[in-house]
């Protein structure tokens, strides 16, 4: 059989971040403006070390390189998912994503990024940017350059356990008090398109204008995600959404429970509770990979996951 591999996270200091990744997960953040932790990843920005077994201080994206085999040899030059956890301590800009087309053509070959969030914590009152109101291209251009932000802009009150997908062009933003879990193509692709007028060191950070107007669809339209459920003694699933790029799912886990792995491979991240799998002690912030193969697995404890694969 197969090891489980488990990933060493990659942190990065945001102007919004806080220091929940510390009090929350326990991880050892670099300070108290950490807004990321790029927990199974194999970007060149932030490529995980393997923690464990043979491949122990290798990197993720030198074990898709060498070791396709462990992922079903599943096609494409780069591993294709990208697992965050994001603390906003105050709002994130407003940003959209391009399609791969668009980030193919504009970006040097890079990949377009989907992505989806699980809200794993907010403030009583939180909300959340998806989408605007802007009926056609032109009207978006005129309201953004005459910086009616707050006509523009929509905002959604969310709730823990919330969750929603952001398909390419769709306007987005995580507001202050906000933690989610993350799920997205391997893309760092992102148009900024209104900063609230922050300045970094002194200067307003670099917005991307022409480019969000050319990306961003107009009308709105709120992405489907899925709804699947299903349950048993010990356990609850939920599918969050299945689309071209990744199938997500939440499972909160109160015993034992054994599956049977029929994916390529499959990301796992715990995010809540404690317990084991075959044995292996896991806790709250632990995020590993299961390889092609592995077969048939035994989840033991209380424990919240989510899990994703393609």
């Amino acid at each position: 059989m197969q090891n489980i591999i488990f990933l060493e996270p990659v942190f990065k200091t945001m102007i919004w971040g806080g220091n929940k990744l510390q009090t929350e997960f326990g991880y050892s953040i670099p300070g108290d403006n950490t807004g990321e932790c790029w927990a199974i990843s194999a970007h060149k920005n932030g490529d995980c070390e393997i923690r464990n077994g043979e491949y122990h201080g290798k990197t993720l994206s030198w074990l898709w390189d060498n070791h396709r085999e462990l992922f079903g040899y599943a096609s494409g030059e780069v591993f294709p998912l990208l697992v965050k956890i994001i603390d906003a301590k105050t709002d994130l800009s407003i940003q959209v994503h391009p399609d791969d087309t668009y980030a193919k053509e504009q970006e040097n070959g890079a990949l377009g990024k989907t992505e989806c969030w699980y809200i794993l914590d907010c403030d009583e009152d939180g909300e959340i940017v998806i989408g605007h109101n802007a009926k056609d291209k032109e009207q978006l251009a005129d309201m953004i350059h005459q910086n009616r932000w707050k006509e523009l802009i929509r905002v959604c009150p969310i709730k823990k356990g919330d969750f929603f997908q952001i398909d390419p062009g769709t306007v987005h933003a995580i507001k202050k008090g906000t933690m989610i879990l993350e799920t997205q193509q391997n893309s760092d692709i992102t148009y900024r398109l209104y900063d609230y007028d922050r300045l970094d060191h002194g200067k307003p950070r670099e917005l991307h204008i022409d480019k969000s107007i050319d990306v961003i669809r107009c009308p709105h339209i709120d992405s489907k995600t899925n709804g699947v459920s299903s349950q048993n003694e010990n356990c609850d699933i939920d599918e969050l959404v299945s689309c071209d790029y990744y199938t997500v799912k939440h499972v909160q886990l109160h015993g034992e429970q054994e599956f049977s792995m029929t994916e390529k491979f499959l990301s796992i991240s715990v995010i809540g509770g404690c317990g084991e799998i075959d044995g292996v002690p896991l806790k709250k912030g632990d995020h590993f990979i299961l390889p092609n193969g592995y077969g048939t697995y035994c989840l033991k404890g209380e424990m919240e996951l989510i899990l994703s694969h393609i």
